[in-house]
Formats: structure tokens, C-alpha cells, sequence
């Protein structure tokens, strides 16, 4: 896999319509991709049921259509990639880096959670499968935006789940077999994701797969404080009104509001933003909105 090519790409998971804060990590994705003369591609990630809201992804990708954010490749659905995830987990079990886990969250709750060894009460007919993570997994990476970062995997998270008891495929294993298997070499996200990295790199170590570069965009904060979330009903965008809410997705990522000035319509908007897009501006801290005037 050549990790020469710049591909960058956009992965929203079905719980709800795009808002401000998913808006801000499209965009801010596909500039990056566009300054580095690369391609941005768009993946969904709906490998948990329970948590997908019927109609969420029709939402979504009509937004980013109408945000003029296409993907320059097919969209990849994380529902439709069971083989992969399996392929890499039974790999994973052959070379005794991974293992069967009976231990419930109740059971974890000694240990704040984190598992070093089992301690499940019950055999489960289906357990999870969890990663083995060994004392002295320290994870050092670089990120684009906040510099250096590091984790000791071991301490602060433990063996960490790659499929659910449930028969659901864990996050950590979907999203790094899917960044290789779609050749992703940037990963550009939201800061939610930054405590995740380690983990990813460390999965990746365990596969033989190539280490992207990533870089966490700022979080789009509450006026108190909190993550905007779909999950807590944030206004979603409008798609009816993209311009404004390209403008103010621009402006949050530091960016020369006078660029975009006076444009009426995405296609003009988009030529300035990627012509006039400076990486070295980006906040390196989230952004807290301002509280609605009452």
C-alpha cells in the first residue's frame, strides 16, 4: 500500500442529521484534502444498530450534497463489511493477540472498568473479543494539530474490545481495517476522537497495517461547556441554506472570514475556500459557542 497519495476522508455515524460541530469536521476534512491535492472520501458508519436513527444517513448525505462536499470515491458502509472485520479479528485470534472475554461491565467495575485479566462472574454464550494489551503498550504519535501525544494503552484503557457480547463489531477494529482497506493516509477528525488514537495505532501495530497521520480539529462546544451532540438533539444545518453555514464553519476553523465574503452559492464558495485555505490557522483549542440572545 503506497501511503504517498494524500486521502483524506469523512466517516459520520447514522445516530442523527449532520450539525454544526459533524459540519465543521466535513469540512475542515475535505480542505485538508484539497490543500494537500488529494482525494476525500466519505464513510458510514453504522455498525451499531441500536443506535441508528431510521433516515439518518439519507439526512446526512443529502447535506453534504447540497454542502457541495461530494465523495471522490464510492461511499463505503460499515454494515456491508462483515468479512473484513471477521478476517482480521480470526487473524488476530490465530496469533493469540486477541481472546474471549466473559467479563460484564458489573464485573469490571473493581477495576474502573479497565481489563487486565478476566474476572467474569458467568461464561457467556457469546463473549466479546477483546485485543491483548500488555503492560509497556506506550503509544507515541503526532498530531497534526496538537502536536505530540501519548498513551500508555496498557494503564489507561486496558484490553480493549474488538466485538461486543452482543455480536456487534467494536469501532476500534471497524474504523482500522477500514482506513486500510480504503488507503486512508490523513485521518481528520474531531477532538471526541484524539483518546481513541492510541488504540487504533496499537490495533494497527497488531495487523501489519500502515499508521495514518492524524490531526483532531477543534470540538464545537455549548455555551456550558458541553460537546455539541447529535445525541443531545443539536440543531442540525440546514441544507436549505448552505452558504451561511459554510461561512460559519469557515470562520470557526480560523479562517480568513474575507475569503469567502459576498459569495452566493457553493460551487463559488468552495473554489475560494480551497484556494484560500491556510492549514496554519486552525484553532488548536475548541470553540465555544455564544448563548442564543434570550
Amino acid at each position: 500500500m503506497s501511503m504517498t497519495a494524500y486521502r483524506g476522508r469523512f466517516a459520520p455515524s447514522p445516530t442523527g442529521p449532520l450539525h454544526a460541530g459533524s459540519l465543521l469536521a466535513a469540512f475542515g476534512s475535505w480542505l485538508l484534502a484539497r490543500h494537500a491535492g488529494g482525494r476525500w472520501a466519505v464513510r458510514i458508519e453504522d455498525i451499531d444498530p441500536p443506535r441508528t436513527v431510521p433516515g439518518a444517513i439519507d439526512q446526512q448525505l443529502t447535506a453534504l450534497a447540497a454542502f457541495g462536499l461530494a465523495s471522490d470515491d464510492p461511499i463505503v458502509h460499515q454494515s456491508q463489511r462483515d468479512a473484513l472485520y471477521q478476517a482480521a479479528l480470526d487473524r488476530l485470534l490465530a496469533e493469540d493477540k486477541a481472546f474471549p472475554c466473559h467479563c460484564s461491565r458489573t464485573d469490571l467495575a473493581d477495576q474502573h472498568g479497565i481489563h487486565h485479566y478476566c474476572v467474569g462472574r458467568t461464561e457467556r454464550a457469546r463473549p466479546a473479543i477483546r485485543l491483548r494489551v500488555p503492560p509497556g503498550s506506550l503509544i507515541t504519535f503526532q498530531d497534526g494539530l496538537r502536536g505530540p501525544i501519548q498513551q500508555d494503552v496498557h494503564a489507561e484503557v486496558g484490553d480493549f474490545v474488538l466485538r461486543r457480547a452482543d455480536g456487534y463489531w467494536a469501532y476500534q477494529l471497524a474504523v482500522v481495517v477500514d482506513d486500510a482497506d480504503q488507503r486512508i493516509t490523513d485521518v481528520v477528525r474531531g477532538a471526541d476522537l484524539l483518546d481513541s488514537t492510541a488504540r487504533q495505532i496499537l490495533l494497527q501495530q497488531a495487523l501489519g497495517l500502515p499508521t495514518p497521520h492524524y490531526l483532531h480539529l477543534p470540538l464545537l462546544l455549548e455555551p456550558d461547556g458541553h460537546k455539541l451532540s447529535k445525541s443531545d438533539a443539536a440543531r442540525p444545518v440546514d441544507p436549505h441554506a448552505p452558504v451561511p453555514a459554510l461561512q460559519q464553519a469557515w470562520a470557526q476553523l480560523g479562517q480568513d472570514t474575507a475569503v469567502l465574503a459576498q459569495v452566493s452559492d457553493v460551487p463559488a464558495l468552495l473554489d475560494r475556500a480551497r484556494a484560500g485555505f491556510d492549514p496554519a490557522r486552525l484553532p488548536p483549542g475548541d470553540i465555544r459557542l455564544a448563548a442564543d440572545p434570550a
